[in-house]
């Protein structure tokens, strides 16, 4: 059943890509900037139902209070574990603009999608060089009250596996000096990577409480991993006492029982 169902949404998926783009894209490249924002928000929303309805995967949102308001200018750095998160993001943040691969902008459809809306492209093969041009754009999307969404490691990476985060979102937080809000997930346990399968179950997005600006680098860069790393452990835990059980690698299991300790530790200290 898992097999058939996890088939379907997948076809589902991607013919819901082309229908919205063969009915949406004439007016979405037309239509004014705050208009054609709403297209991709309406196309998330369409594949959370069709998530649900074929494959059981509930969708929540813990943290709302931190998501920046519509207007606020702010740094997004979220984990990254499969496509969910990229199109789910955009739907929640109110303004998100991607730090993203410049390869992606010459993608037919895709590219024309990511141009409208202001995104922010990178050549990582010119290192230094883009480094600078992604801060210039990135602080000209900050004064427009936009929210600058980055993946820290860079790419997809498994749930549980060991974290590599990069220097670029630390350049930012340093350069731009603006509050940083962690995102931590568990969507990698009900969309894994290399795999067709899709799992039922509560997928959680979690936004945590923003970093302020003032930390020293390295400082920063610690805190971000933690926060993030124990919030998707976190999550996983959570996941363990829904009524359907995603499969959990032995990196993920090792991942909630941290989070059982933690737990168990922070009762311990209220009960104290």
């Amino acid at each position: 059943m898992i097999a058939i169902r996890s088939v379907l949404f997948n076809v589902t998926w991607i013919m819901n890509i082309i229908v919205q783009m063969v009915v949406q894209t004439p007016y979405y490249l037309l239509a004014p900037f705050k208009q054609a924002e709403k297209v991709p928000k309406r196309w998330a929303r369409t594949n959370h139902f069709f998530q649900r309805w074929i494959v059981g995967t509930k969708i929540e949102i813990l943290g709302r209070e931190n998501i920046p308001k519509d207007g606020q200018g702010a740094l997004v750095a979220a984990k990254h574990q499969c496509n969910w998160d990229f199109y789910a993001l955009n739907e929640i943040v109110p303004s998100a603009a991607f730090i993203l691969k410049e390869q992606l902008m010459k993608i037919p459809f895709f590219g024309w999608y990511v141009g409208k809306l202001d995104h922010i492209p990178i050549r990582r093969e010119d290192k230094g060089k883009a480094m600078r041009g992604m801060l210039s754009v990135s602080q000209q999307r900050l004064n427009e009250g936009r929210q600058i969404i980055i993946f820290p490691e860079g790419t997809r990476v498994a749930a549980g596996a060991p974290p590599a985060y990069r220097y670029g979102i630390t350049r930012m937080y340093l350069d731009l000096d603006t509050p940083v809000v962690p995102v931590a997930l568990n969507s990698g346990l009900y969309w894994p990577r290399h795999s067709y399968r899709r799992y039922a179950g509560v997928l959680r997005c979690a936004f945590l409480e923003p970093i302020q600006p003032g930390l020293d680098g390295e400082t920063f860069a610690a805190e971000l991993e933690r926060r993030i790393e124990e919030g998707c452990e976190d999550l996983y835990l959570m996941a363990t006492r829904d009524e359907h059980v995603p499969p959990m690698s032995a990196e993920v299991k090792a991942g909630v029982e941290r989070a059982r300790a933690r737990e168990k530790a922070r009762l311990e200290a209220a009960d104290a």
